[in-house]
């Protein structure tokens, strides 16, 4: 396990660092500092990709969300970043305001006196640190122009994890999760990704790098939710690689996890399926893929699938995914949602709960509440499915009148409510009226209360339980963690080694390969 040196001679500091990185030989080794500099992408990756038969210029990330951008300092999103403030003029695609742009990362760094005094004013925001720190990026001075190296790291951990590959994600075409990652990953400074030819694909905060998961575009989704764009002409040619290594670059150095993750191939175009009626009968789609596509579908029971068609037996109303793969394992899958309709409506509302109609089965009305949509009371709507989701009525179909959304109580306790309850695949709502006495909904709210109340009171227990259990080895760990770490992501911002070196053994050691 690495660890940081609380005292180390200056001499001694200037042997380590020349029999790692050599320094000019006119440099004397008491020349030779330590200090962190606001290092911009492109200058952080350049030592990083050399070689490389893809090499490029990493740019700095524009970002019209509001807040986000700002958000480096220490345990925040973007920790270790640092960032400028734009006046508003340019704007998205989405056209909306673009707010700030990260430049880079704030990293530490060895450079001799002699260098840093070439540098002048243009120093990076070098700010001193007083003892050489474990890992570090050396930079040299040529005609004013400053060069970093790779990071000086003598014992890089390769981590027992794995990584998942996505083909579907919000944030462009890819996402890789890492699967059982270090629980002391500590912030991440920087990643990249190798594949089998050699290449390396350098990645940044927001746009690529987001709670320890990898996102990028390849040229087929170019923007994301918030309307940001997307940089992806320097990923295009991940489409097709084999991933051999990813690398996460983070203040105890770099963590590799070796892979062998194909990257399937992309392209633009999606499949269409026209809804149907619900029971038996059939529909159609579409779809524009390569020739080569071998064509696999998928739905699920009751349903066959030919190119262009679809036939099925008595299905019920409600929303169906199409899924098709490629046989050959070169191209991405493609899936989309169809939906099977209905004009029935097979539920009533009767004593507190929505109940099978005449004539309807009970497994009519529980296929109606699973689909269950939104739900509108006195006008205002709430959401029942998806993100934020406010749940009017459970499983079996019980009215819960104290059911609360972001703005507060869905039931306001008038007692007159009327309600409009819509379902996925049922075209026309179930409408009603409710008059509820005080009485109703005061038992629903203890019901929901004693709930609540007697799993707050579970977890207590068990907390203190654990609590008790380990005190004694919180007590040590609090001990050793009592120091603050180096600030980020401001030119002049930093806390002496002693506070930089405590929070490394806190928050960014790891357990190398070789303890």
């Amino acid at each position: 396990m690495k660890k940081f040196s609380s005292i180390i001679s200056v001499a001694a500091c200037a042997a380590v660092m020349t029999s790692v990185v050599p320094f000019a030989s006119s440099a004397a080794d008491s020349d030779v500092i330590y200090g962190t500099m606001n290092i911009p992408y492109a200058d952080f990756y350049k030592a990083e990709l050399e070689g490389a038969p893809n090499a490029y210029e990493v740019d700095a990330v524009s970002s019209a969300t509001s807040t986000k951008v700002f958000k480096n300092g220490e345990g925040e999103l973007f920790e270790g970043t640092y960032n400028e403030t734009c006046d508003g003029t340019e704007t998205n695609p989405a056209g909306n305001a673009i707010v700030g742009r990260i430049l880079g990362v704030t990293y530490p760094v060895a450079i001799t006196e002699a260098d840093l005094a070439a540098l002048g004013e243009n120093n990076y925001g070098f700010t001193k640190l007083e003892t050489a720190p474990d890992v570090y990026k050396t930079v040299t001075v040529a005609d004013g122009q400053a060069s970093f190296s790779e990071v000086n790291d003598a014992d890089p951990q390769t981590a027992a994890s794995s990584i998942k590959l996505s083909t579907t994600t919000a944030w462009g075409d890819y996402l890789i999760d890492v699967v059982d990652a270090p629980a002391d990953l500590g912030a991440i400074y920087g990643a990249l990704v190798t594949t089998s030819d050699g290449s390396k694909y350098a990645f940044r905060h927001e746009q690529n790098i987001w709670r320890g998961e990898i996102a990028w575009s390849s040229g087929i989704k170019t923007s994301e939710p918030h309307g940001n764009s997307l940089d992806f002409e320097d990923y295009e040619s991940l489409m097709g690689s084999t991933i051999t290594k990813v690398t996460f670059i983070t203040l105890n150095g770099y963590v590799n996890i070796n892979t062998d993750t194909y990257v399937p191939v992309k392209f633009a175009s999606e499949i269409t399926v026209e809804d149907a009626a619900a029971g038996t009968g059939s529909t159609t789609f579409s779809v524009d893929a390569p020739e080569d596509y071998a064509k696999t579908y998928e739905i699920g029971d009751g349903f066959e699938v030919t190119d262009g068609n679809i036939s099925f037996t008595d299905q019920k109303p409600g929303t169906y995914t199409l899924n098709m793969t490629d046989g050959s394992g070169k191209y991405a899958p493609l899936s989309t949602t169809f939906t099977l309709t209905t004009e029935d409506i097979p539920v009533k509302y009767e004593d507190g709960k929505l109940v099978a109609a005449d004539g309807f089965s009970e497994e009519d009305a529980a296929n109606f509440i699973k689909n269950i949509s939104a739900v509108e009371v006195n006008g205002t709507k709430f959401s029942a499915a998806g993100r934020g989701a406010v749940k009017v009525f459970d499983e079996t179909g019980a009215i819960d009148f104290a059911a609360a959304g972001r703005n507060g109580n869905v039931f306001d306790g008038s007692g007159e409510y009327s309600m409009n309850v819509t379902a996925a695949g049922y075209t026309n709502p179930l409408i009603f009226a409710i008059t509820a006495s005080a009485e109703a909904e005061e038992e629903t709210t203890e019901a929901a209360a004693a709930t609540s109340a007697a799993t707050t009171a579970a977890a207590t227990t068990a907390a203190a339980t654990t609590t008790t259990a380990k005190a004694a080895t919180t007590a040590a760990a609090t001990t050793a963690k009592a120091s603050n770490s180096p600030q980020t992501g401001v030119a002049t911002a930093a806390a002496p080694l002693a506070a930089f070196a405590a929070a490394g053994a806190a928050a960014f050691i790891f357990r190398k390969k070789n303890d």
